[in-house]
């Protein structure tokens, strides 16, 4: 059994008050749904739902007490340590303590990386490490809070015979992780051949029921929502807004470690969109009851091969055509339907967001270089830092500005891409930062040759 929480109330102050959330229409719809109920779209017009909170309720507290609140850590055995449940109240106040499923997600690095900022010439630059997680990337926020609701659901006699997913890689190593703490069964639908064999194992390990498919990850998703008609087969994606709850913190946790600061820009690689979204929706939330008086900007970053959003960005969102996704080394975003894309927009436009694209080249090469600053990308964040590179080049990112990159998840689920960079096997990326081992022979001689020619090669690392 995962760690399953026992959390009292926040504070005294809380004793004798409700907070309450629901589901309801994107769009505007009246409806209401309960958060526990197997529901994913309004049944009025078809939108995606999202969760709503009592938001008078949660203002009888000031701003600074739920500072202080957030700020508190409790001991690493009880869920309060997560960077998730230690904000119960702004994610799924009704879920009760003895169900939460907690894997110790969130409260992950945010780095100040002082080489990028010379390079790119601004003034501050973080990258925040979501993928330092249990499984390995930012998708555990959501899951925590997914899996803890399925387990109450099952608890009050909901029957579920199992959670499901499409998946690129990391929903699913997400979903199998939590889903087995709570002894649950999950069953996630991956497109063959496109997942690296780290994501693919996480599943397998975890006891999940993996089924590769003879399609891609919009022909997944397709079929995981006709599956999940029955209602005993509960949908994991990010269309479920109980994800969405879980991811929006980690706008939060990037506020709260710059001492409750708000960043000039938020740049964000993108797939499925739920994450500019959740991004967005915990900025929000912040504003509305006063922890930070103003918005970041966003920039919303694709890959060339698998584009939908920035070409519809491109006709000011006016235009929108699903595309068939190319294959592409940020497997993870490789999606040319995403369901949150009405979500995303949204979140744009309150944002005065952008959307920019990398290419193939262009992200391996971000990527490789920034491991030479110490990091160890993902494709993803690598498509981000080219976007960055882009952004502040052409001056849409001033250097007076403070910048956040959100990596998304741990490099070591992209060993394979990883070494075909430096092996230069990557196909038409050339390697610029390739640096594959020397092969000398065992004598100090030789040894001390090949040190002096690699220390005096004078390379200079460049994003």
């Amino acid at each position: 059994m995962g760690d399953v929480a026992r959390i009292s109330s926040q504070g005294s102050d809380d004793v004798g008050r409700r907070y309450d959330s629901w589901l309801q229409c994107s769009r505007g719809c009246r409806g209401r749904y309960s958060v526990f109920d197997s529901v994913y779209r309004c049944t009025e017009c078809g939108g995606l739902l999202d969760v709503q909170h009592d938001l008078e309720a949660l203002r009888g507290r000031s701003a600074e007490d739920w500072k202080a609140c957030f700020e508190k850590v409790s001991s690493p055995v009880h869920a309060t340590s997560s960077g998730v449940w230690n904000k119960k109240e702004w994610v799924l106040p009704q879920v009760d303590p003895a169900h939460i499923v907690s894997l110790g997600e969130g409260n992950t690095p945010l780095l100040r990386m002082r080489r990028m900022e010379e390079e790119f010439g601004l003034d501050r630059v973080w990258v925040k490490l979501s993928g330092n997680s249990h499984t390995g990337s930012f998708k555990d926020l959501g899951m925590t809070v997914l899996v803890s609701a399925v387990r109450q659901m099952m608890a009050e006699g909901k029957e579920i015979r199992a959670v499901v997913c499409a998946s690129t890689g990391d929903t699913s190593a997400a979903l199998s992780a939590y889903c087995a703490a709570a002894d649950i069964p999950s069953v996630v639908l991956l497109p063959k051949d496109k997942v690296s064999t780290a994501q693919l194992v996480q599943p397998l390990a975890n006891g999940a029921v993996v089924l590769a498919l003879d399609t891609d990850f919009d022909g997944c998703m397709r079929l995981v929502q006709e599956l999940a008609v029955d209602e005993s087969f509960y949908l994991a994606n990010s269309m479920n807004a109980l994800r969405i709850e879980g991811q929006k913190t980690v706008g939060m946790e990037i506020v709260q470690r710059l001492g409750w600061d708000v960043p000039d820009w938020i740049v964000i690689p993108a797939g499925n969109l739920g994450n500019v979204s959740a991004l967005g929706k915990g900025l929000l939330m912040m504003r509305e009851l006063g922890l930070i008086d103003r918005l970041p900007r966003l920039a919303c970053v694709q890959v060339e091969r698998a584009n939908p959003l920035y070409r519809s960005y491109l006709s000011g969102f006016e235009e929108y055509e699903p595309i068939k996704a190319e294959p592409t080394l940020a497997t993870a975003i490789r999606i040319g339907d995403p369901v949150s894309y009405e979500r995303a927009v949204v979140t744009l436009r309150r944002f005065d967001g952008v959307v920019e694209q990398a290419s193939e080249d262009e992200l391996a090469n971000a990527a490789a270089a920034a491991d030479r600053m110490g990091l160890y990308c993902c494709p993803q964040t690598g498509a981000a830092l080219a976007a960055l590179s882009k952004l502040a080049g052409r001056g849409e990112i001033k250097p007076s500005e403070s910048v956040v990159v959100i990596s998304t998840a741990h490099g070591l689920k992209f060993t394979d891409f990883k070494v075909g960079y430096h092996r230069g096997g990557l196909g038409d990326v050339e390697a610029r930062w390739a640096n594959p081992p020397t092969e000398v022979p065992a004598q100090l001689g030789a040894v001390s040759r090949a040190i002096d020619q690699a220390l005096g090669s004078g390379r200079q690392d460049s994003l």
